[in-house]
Formats: C-alpha cells, sequence, structure tokens
C-alpha cells in the first residue's frame, strides 16, 4: 500500500511544486538510428491535442501536431530544415522525417511527461473478512 499525501506533504513540496519546470525525455528513433528530445507540453496545448484528436476533422492530425511541437531536438521547427525539405506547411516536416508509428509513438510519450496516460493509478482497496 502506498503512502497517503497529507497536506504536510504538499506544504514541504511548495516551493519544488511551485517552480517545476517542463521535464525532457530522450528517444530512440529506429528508423534514424538516431535519438531525438522532447519536452512535456504546457496543460493548454496537451488539452488542445486531446481535443484534436476526438474531432472528425483534425484527429489524423493530431499526433503530427504534438510531435511538432513537443521535440526540442532536432529542433524540427528550423527554418532551413523546413526548406530543405520543401515542406508547404511546417507541420509537414514531421510526417517527412518520422514513419507513422514513430509519430504516434512519440506523440504518446509526450502526453505521458504531461501525465496524460500512466502517471495517476487507480488503488483497489479490497475488504478481507
Amino acid at each position: 500500500m502506498g503512502k497517503k499525501l497529507t497536506i504536510t506533504d504538499l506544504i514541504a513540496q511548495k516551493d519544488k511544486l511551485k517552480k517545476k519546470k517542463q521535464r525532457q525525455m530522450t528517444l530512440r528513433i529506429e528508423s534514424l538510428d538516431a535519438e531525438i528530445v522532447i519536452q512535456e507540453p504546457s496543460r493548454a496545448f496537451a488539452l488542445e491535442a486531446l481535443e484534436m484528436a476526438q474531432s472528425d476533422t483534425d484527429s489524423d492530425k493530431a499526433d503530427a501536431h504534438v510531435v511538432y511541437h513537443s521535440v526540442v531536438e532536432p529542433n524540427l521547427k528550423d527554418p532551413e530544415l523546413q526548406k530543405k525539405f520543401g515542406c508547404a506547411e511546417p507541420i509537414d516536416i514531421v510526417d517527412m522525417i518520422f514513419r507513422p508509428g514513430e509519430v504516434s509513438a512519440i506523440s504518446g510519450h509526450a502526453l505521458e511527461l504531461a501525465g496524460f496516460g500512466k502517471s495517476v493509478k487507480k488503488v483497489d482497496h479490497e475488504l478481507k473478512n
């Protein structure tokens, strides 16, 4: 059984919680034989992406949108990179570089960094007779 969070615990962690910075994660991309770095999206951005995923018109673009804005190394927004790949729209770079399954996986990892997914788990308390 895990530890219960108390008011005292929260007060003790106040400074840390107020100053929390966006977390980063390094991912290995097999098709590129290299690593990239993604950054935790903001709450507003994550909610916007989740809303896009539920939309009939934007659902296929949601993962690419998250990847484009979450990958910090290499900088997918670099104008020279965009120009060399001939991107009509800046977000086009995502599908030009990554395989479809990679786009989905990178997006999923970024949203997990923001707390969507596996960071909160249900605790079952069974009564034993």
